[in-house]
């Protein structure tokens, strides 16, 4: 016998006044993505005040709706909803290659035209894509579909190794659990690093994850006589950003040519290892600038191991589509 779930409005005492996320449910509906919208925009969290999250639930056809894993969904139409909704999210989709409703495409055209974010996770890309919302844009989705969206949206500019893009009102998640990296990204432009910090300690993941989906498509784990020495020497980077490296250097310490070095490097970590050490140093340099507001902008280079602000700038804008003087006036938790 299915699960029947009948979506209930929030009983909070103090209702939350701040943006509206319109969550999609459709027949088919992906149960993981859909809960993990709910976890991250929906899930009461008073401690947050009343200027979080409001969320809703949008059926966007006639009920009941089955979910995966046996669920059954009763929730509200979502027309005028999504008139109001400042974040729409598409919790995956029933099937990459499954037809996108002409009055769901029509209704969320509308939603972009006005403003609102539309954000899909997994599969959702797919309702994005029908939409042309992606058209000559960055976009993401899980490894397993991107030929299929790329065969059938070639003017979309695809990164199938990136867990998430954001491309300002139109955001992709890659899989599943990128889904909640792209959700906690969004928490942290919108309320900053702590609340996104505090969010992902509820939900015990990292508040962002370096590398990208190549280390997932193949090999997640490598093999234990091809990881010796890979492990620490990572913690040892990780502990010694502020020093220059090369790869000859790093390959000796890993006891491997430098071909093979770069190749397990890679393999484990997703990244190159130059990719690498230049994410690591640029997340560093966003502790800096949100945590030490003293610290000047050539300090932070020096410390972050980048030599100097001018170089910093490149790669932080780079990799966060800002500046490091921006990015801290905007985070810094000395505000």
């Amino acid at each position: 016998m299915p699960l029947y779930v009948k979506i209930m409005p929030n009983l909070k005492t103090v209702k939350p006044r701040g943006p509206l996320v319109a969550v999609l449910a459709y027949d088919g509906l992906c149960t993981f993505e859909f809960g993990v919208a709910y976890e991250a925009f929906g899930l009461p969290r008073p401690e947050m005040g009343a200027d979080w999250y409001r969320y809703t639930v949008c059926a966007v056809e006639p009920g009941p709706l089955r979910a995966a894993g046996g669920i059954v969904v009763n929730a509200a139409p979502g027309r005028e909803v999504l008139r109001k909704a400042a974040l729409i999210v598409v919790p995956g989709w029933r099937g990459i290659d499954a037809p996108v409703p002409a009055s769901l495409i029509a209704l969320l055209r509308k939603a972009h035209a006005r403003g609102a974010r539309i954000m899909s996770l997994c599969s959702g890309i797919a309702v994005l894509a029908a939409c042309g919302f992606l058209d000559g844009r960055r976009a993401t989705t899980h490894w397993r579909y991107c030929e299929s969206i790329q065969t059938r949206y070639p003017a979309i500019r695809l990164e199938p190794n990136l867990l998430y893009v954001d491309e300002g009102e139109v955001l992709t998640a890659a899989g599943s659990a990128a889904g909640i990296d792209l959700c906690l990204h969004v928490i942290r432009k919108d309320f900053g690093p702590e609340a996104a910090n505090s969010v992902a300690r509820r939900l015990v993941v990292p508040p962002h994850r370096e590398g990208g989906q190549a280390q997932f498509i193949q090999r997640p784990v490598l093999p234990q006589r091809k990881n010796v020495g890979l492990g620490s020497i990572i913690d040892w980077l990780r502990t010694h950003l502020d020093h220059p490296h090369s790869i000859k250097r790093l390959a000796d310490k890993a006891g491997m040519s430098v071909r093979t070095f770069q190749r397990r490097f890679e393999e484990a970590t997703g990244l190159p290892p130059g990719e690498w050490l230049i994410a690591e140093r640029v997340r560093l340099a966003q502790e800096h600038l949100e945590k030490q507001s003293a610290a000047t902008l050539d300090d932070v280079a020096v410390t972050c191991g980048f030599g100097s602000l001018e170089t910093m700038r490149h790669h932080f804008r780079r990799r966060t589509g800002t500046t490091p003087a921006a990015y801290r006036q905007r985070f810094s938790l000395a505000r």
